[in-house]
């Protein structure tokens, strides 16, 4: 067992501007260090970062990492560079960021109209979805998986289910980008304004005329009389539409990019779909969505694997580090020979785990399923290819040139 270490005693790893390329190298040489370390952002935000899976699985779930955006943004505002927070506190005060029981107030309300079976109902709009995109990509040679089937799916399953214009999606795709990469030379209180103001005017029209999508229902009353109010209902929609679509962009992408890099694979997953389900689990694990859960802080002294955090300290827990934590999966699965679902956290744990995780999942298999049974033969266009990763604590990239033929 580890001697407990206080703040003052530990150092602080560099996060350097080639994390984002191969986040791994670094977790691989900060585990020889322990498993909570501290680390400072390219941006300067320094904060500490847990990396085992252990750890992180118990931090995930423990009640003393708090997510209150007020006290949240409250540390934010005293420790963070000018220009690094991202989204404006307005539209972060969603329940991703909401404690019990104010989160179980919301997350209630939510998954009132975001229930299994609507969910469930939404497979064969799914497939049909891929099939038109996959219809567009024949009689092409090249195309570009991201941009031809990874962002266009969960962006027109997440503007149906919600009821969102379809032709509105650039926009709030440049916007969610913009706040989630969080480059400091953006203005991000102006984007935020804009993104504000975009989703009160769409949800006002809903208001006056409701429609039968998700939006509609959060508008009205719950059972007991309980309602969002509207800056509520405005910070939920914004993580609705951009958790909606975001996720699923990036492990359709991710999926897709490591079968066509092991050939074998590929041509086992196309011989037998069935074990597409599985193989998207072990997506998940070594190359999930979402490479660092969004940001907690202490509510008080919080000792976690051997180290003591202090109070009001921001803390991160590393989801990609975690679920290639060697201590618990020792080996690197290829995506054929997944026997049982991988143990992993891509989605979260504890009271946050991802409310969109089955939808996410569908979209992927659905996605998987359809692309190695129509263009099955399909190649990298250049074997070497080399993705160009999101500047993001989200995991993906930005292009996936392919030959169909």
């Amino acid at each position: 067992m580890r001697t407990i270490t206080q703040a003052t005693e530990v150092g602080v790893e560099d996060v350097g501007a080639d994390f984002f390329a191969d986040p791994h190298k670094y977790y691989n040489a900060w585990r020889e260090k322990g498993s909570v370390i501290r680390v400072r952002r390219p941006n300067g935000l320094t904060h500490w970062l847990i990396i085992g899976y252990d750890e992180a699985r118990a931090a995930l779930a423990d009640p003393r990492m708090r997510k209150n955006v007020t006290g949240l943004y409250e540390i934010l505002r005293r420790v963070a560079p000018e220009g690094s927070v991202g989204a404006s506190e307005a539209l972060a005060g969603h329940m991703l960021n909401s404690d019990p029981p104010e989160h179980t107030r919301l997350r209630k309300l939510v998954s009132r109209e975001f229930t299994g079976r609507r969910v469930a109902g939404l497979r064969p709009r799914i497939e049909e979805i891929t099939k038109n995109l996959l219809d567009e990509m024949e009689g092409k040679d090249e195309v570009d998986l991201i941009d031809d089937l990874a962002a266009p799916l969960p962006v027109m399953v997440i503007c149906e289910l919600l009821g969102v214009p379809f032709e509105d999606r650039a926009q709030f795709q440049k916007w969610s980008k913009l706040l989630l990469d969080a480059d400091p030379s953006v203005d991000m209180a102006a984007v935020s304004k804009q993104m504000s103001e975009y989703l009160a005017a769409l949800l006002a029209a809903k208001r006056a005329e409701p429609g039968d999508d998700l939006l509609s229902g959060l508008l009205a009353d719950g059972e007991d009389g309980d309602r969002l109010t509207m800056p509520e209902l405005i910070s939920m929609t914004f993580l609705l539409l951009v958790a909606g679509h975001e996720t699923a962009l990036h492990l359709i992408g991710n999926g897709v990019y490591m079968m066509l890099k092991d050939q074998e694979a590929l041509d086992a997953l196309r011989a037998d779909p069935d074990k597409i389900p599985a193989a998207t689990e072990e997506v998940l694990r070594q190359f999930g969505p979402v490479g660092w859960a969004t940001t907690r802080y202490t509510g008080e002294d919080v000792e976690i694997g051997g180290v003591t955090i202090p109070e009001g300290e921001l803390v991160c827990v590393s989801l990609d580090a975690a679920n290639l934590d060697p201590a618990v999966n020792p080996e690197t699965t290829r995506l054929h020979l997944v026997e049982d679902n991988p143990k992993h956290l891509a989605f979260g744990h504890g009271v946050h785990f991802c409310l969109g995780a089955p939808l996410g999942r569908m979209e992927a298999n659905v996605a998987f399923t359809q692309l190695l049974e129509r263009f099955g033969g399909m190649r990298l266009v250049d074997p070497e290819f080399v993705p160009v990763w999101r500047m993001s604590f989200m995991r993906g990239f930005t292009s996936l040139p392919v030959r169909l033929r």
